[in-house]
């Protein structure tokens, strides 16, 4: 029987164990409980009962289906048939080690499991206190930064002008990766987006159900004029609309791996439009707070992650300052002599 991994656990903590399971058999018990113990639940039913009565209630379907695919491919295959309240560290490690070549879903496994015993002892399935994730040192991950240049834009934009021309690309699809370009929405905002919710009299989108809270989006006038050039078929309600009578297209982004290989900008993401909005606002002076209500983020402290995309701005701003005191502080530089 395995007490578990070495270079995981201490030899301390399976001296620990292997007593325990010794005790267990001496008394004539199982080694190690499994599945149902006396008939208490164990971590599945807990995910089961989370899902139904907690995230399937307080947050969006989306949420919902991202914690239910976290839960059931990297949660549950570990710790699953274990009872609620024999679920030690150990069990938590194992899981985090198992998960080790792919740092960031190792690190959301954990914070799953780590929610899901929060609500099992607001419902009382644990003693007051006992989370065996609480303190767990996370792998540590590295932030993607990428954001678009000056001439990275002007690139994409004549690359995809080219294949909308060419019927590459559809009208609404182009029309819905300009809007995220001019407007930093989320993308499922842009796919989801109704001609009701547009108020181009007003030039503003009027959100009813962001990610965050109900928002206004204001339209720029190259928006405005992306929303008022685009075909609107009849009897569908959707901005992004598909060929389908009535439908919306579902995904753009099968679409905007096309346009960037021709562009030749593989390595960005569809997310990193949103990120160049916010960096290219940021180089022009806007201040946070503005940056946060344009993106839609209800809480300020979300924003500042954004500061970081604009270093060449930041670069920029510190050349012209040293300049400016240089002139006042440095002799002027000495004519070269000529060379004969």
């Amino acid at each position: 029987m395995a007490l578990g991994r070495h270079g995981v656990v201490a030899a301390e903590e399976a001296r620990k164990r292997g007593a325990e399971v010794l005790a267990r058999i001496r008394a004539g018990e199982d080694p190690e409980p499994q599945a149902r113990k006396n008939g208490a639940p164990t971590v599945a039913d807990l995910a089961e009962r989370y899902l139904r009565e907690h995230v399937a209630v307080r947050c969006k379907p989306l949420t919902l289906r991202n914690y239910r695919r976290v839960i059931q491919k990297n949660v549950l295959p570990v710790p699953g048939r274990i009872p609620v309240a024999d679920l030690e560290r150990r069990h938590v490690a194992e899981l985090h080690y198992q998960l080790r070549r792919t740092p960031v879903s190792a690190n959301d496994a954990v914070n799953a499991l780590s929610r899901m015993l929060n609500r099992a002892d607001a419902w009382g399935m644990v003693p007051p206190g006992r989370n065996p994730c609480r303190g767990m040192r996370k792998y540590r991950t590295r932030r993607l930064e990428r954001f678009l240049t000056e001439r990275e834009f002007r690139r994409l934009g004549e690359t995809l002008e080219a294949l909308e021309a060419e019927g590459e690309v559809p009208v609404h699809a182009a029309a819905a990766l300009r809007l995220l370009m001019l407007t930093g929405c989320r993308r499922g905002e842009i796919v989801g987006l109704r001609w009701a919710d547009v108020r181009l009299d007003r030039s503003e989108i009027q959100f009813a159900d962001s990610k965050t809270a109900p928002r206004t989006v204001s339209l720029s006038p190259p928006a405005v004029r992306v929303l008022a050039d685009l075909l609107r078929p009849a009897g569908n309600p959707w901005v992004v609309a598909s060929a389908k009578p009535g439908a919306r297209l579902p995904h753009i982004t099968y679409y905007w791996y096309r346009v960037r290989k021709c562009a030749g900008l593989e390595d960005v993401r569809l997310h990193d439009l949103r990120h160049s909005f916010a960096s290219r606002a940021l180089a022009l002076g806007e201040p946070l707070p503005m940056i946060a209500r344009l993106l839609g983020h209800s809480k300020i402290q979300t924003t500042p992650r954004y500061a970081h995309l604009a270093r060449d701005s930041v670069g920029d701003s510190a050349d012209r300052v040293a300049a400016s005191i240089a002139a006042d502080i440095l002799p002027p530089n000495p004519p070269r002599p000529q060379q004969r």
